[in-house]
């Protein structure tokens, strides 16, 4: 029996991987962020005096708890797309979304490195697990015929849902009073 593009199934491989990608490139970030920013924000700061100082004030602000919460509300979000990739095998737009905007913040990654001359979080796994995965990913949906056709106006739209949902993690986690110890 032949198989048509329309009959084959996209599995989970596809649509909760790319909760698991997210997952395991944000545990890098975890592990590197509250460290590197105290490192390198006084040097960023110095090398790109154009920047206003208020976006150095708030990145110098962030502490290890905001960033975990945030993490994890951003994984919330990523879920949410992954269960919705998964449901409709992988026609939903909110999934294909975020699988765009999974892929070019990854691109933003390498260019935040390039910028810097140097590491910055979440670059070291996204050569190697972010931007990949994307277009496995992509491309297994493309072979199942569902993949629906990238516009410019898609990408603008995954880099903004990726920002979008960057700044509200933050500022949700910000919001969120700091965890109180048992007595």
């Amino acid at each position: 029996m032949t198989h048509t593009p329309s009959d084959q199934q996209v599995g989970n491989a596809v649509t909760f991987g790319l909760l698991a990608a997210w997952a395991l490139h944000d545990v890098e970030e975890l592990a590197t962020v509250p460290g590197w920013q105290r490192r390198n924000v006084p040097v960023l700061r110095e090398r790109f005096p154009g920047v206003p100082e208020a976006v150095w004030r708030r990145l110098g602000s962030v502490d290890a708890r905001e960033f975990a919460v945030a993490v994890g509300m951003m994984g919330a979000i990523v879920a949410a797309a992954s269960a919705a990739g998964r449901a409709t095998g992988g026609r939903s737009g909110y999934y294909q979304t975020a699988l765009n905007a999974f892929g070019l913040h990854g691109l933003v990654h390498l260019a935040q490195a390039a910028a810097v001359r140097g590491y910055t979080p979440g670059s070291a796994t996204s050569p190697v697990l972010v931007v990949p995965f994307a277009l496995w990913a992509r491309a297994r949906l493309r072979r199942a015929g569902v993949l629906r056709p990238t516009r410019p106006r898609d990408l603008v739209l995954g880099l903004g849902l990726a920002g979008a949902a960057t700044v509200a993690s933050h500022a949700a986690a910000r919001r969120l009073p700091a965890g109180r110890s048992a007595t």
